[in-house]
């Protein structure tokens, strides 16, 4: 049975244990797929390991330059990219659009739309859930008559740290 929803402090801006923080992801990726009755095979582990080695966003071909680093051989970025659909599909990343690059899911245990806080000087990403900025997209979208299908807000500025360090 997964756990129910808590709100969780944005750890990104918060000093924190993150080989913790990347093993809970691992193992809530797997308790997730485990009930889905989908295969996380080594490969999507390890990528998603690769995209919450940090909470910064990754790119695929960043992800691929560590994959060859570590296997010796060429990785083909086709792998990748099925790896990055699986884990989509699954709710376990999101997709950052402006960066072309994917960050962990906090929240992996509950559809929802994903709203970024990213940072331009550390590139941090700082993902927040809030209900109420999704319900008033929809709803203005529905005041001029469009459907939302999927919805990533991203907002770019500074994180506290890199305005303390300005």
């Amino acid at each position: 049975m997964l756990k129910p929803y808590i709100a969780k402090a944005p750890l990104a801006c918060l000093p924190h244990d993150h080989a913790h923080c990347v093993s809970s992801a691992l193992a809530e990726a797997e308790a997730i797929c485990a009930q889905q009755g989908v295969r996380l095979t080594a490969l999507r582990k390890r990528v998603l390991e690769l995209v919450w080695q940090s909470h910064k966003p990754l790119g695929a071909y960043d992800i691929l330059g560590v994959l060859s680093d570590e296997d010796g051989r060429r990785a083909a970025p086709p792998t990748v990219y099925r790896a990055l659909d699986f884990l989509l599909e699954n709710g376990l990343v999101h997709r950052i659009a402006s960066l072309n690059a994917f960050i962990g899911c906090n929240h992996p245990e509950h559809a929802h739309q994903g709203q970024f806080l990213i940072c331009k000087g550390c590139n941090t990403a700082i993902e927040l859930e809030k209900p109420a900025i999704s319900e008033a997209i929809v709803a203005s979208a529905r005041d001029v008559g469009f459907a939302v299908e999927s919805q990533t807000v991203e907002i770019v500025g500074l994180c506290a740290s890199c305005r303390t360090a300005a």
